[in-house]
């Protein structure tokens, strides 16, 4: 079998950064759809299949490039075939959390947060309602 070691290691580290990517991606377009006024779950919903095909065109792309590292025979290939491993297993793996199990987890933390423009909203009609009141002394 394959062992943990630095060459693994460093396709780790490329593994975090696509699947934080990828789940940012997901997040941030659902927060943009809750700010134009979609419910949470419909907000994620619309959000997840708008980013669906990107996130796994992603996925494969990488995949489909790090078949080269695994399938690699000479002089490194060794070295090679562990981050190849890493990216390939991992990958695959990452995109079915980001797919699945990210829309979820928004959907039960979003209910206990307010949209970014609800809260502008709020404050601006606080402000406003501040101007047109008299003050105290008048």
């Amino acid at each position: 079998g394959n062992s943990l070691n630095i060459y693994s290691q460093i396709g780790m580290i490329l593994l975090i950064g696509l699947m934080a990517k990828n789940g940012i991606l997901v997040v941030s377009f659902a927060n943009q759809l809750r700010d134009e006024g979609l419910s949470v779950r419909d907000a994620i919903v619309r959000g997840s299949e708008l980013r669906f095909r990107p996130i796994l065109m992603t996925a494969i792309s990488t995949v489909f490039g790090a078949m080269p590292l695994v399938l690699a025979a000479g002089a490194g290939a060794e070295s090679r075939a562990a981050i190849g491993t890493v990216i390939i297993g991992g990958l695959s793996f990452a995109t079915i959390l980001t797919l699945f199990v990210v829309p979820v987890l928004y959907d039960l933390m979003a209910r206990f947060t307010r949209p970014a423009g609800a809260i502008g909203d709020r404050i601006a009609a606080l402000q406003l309602d501040r101007r047109q009141r008299p003050a105290a002394g008048e």
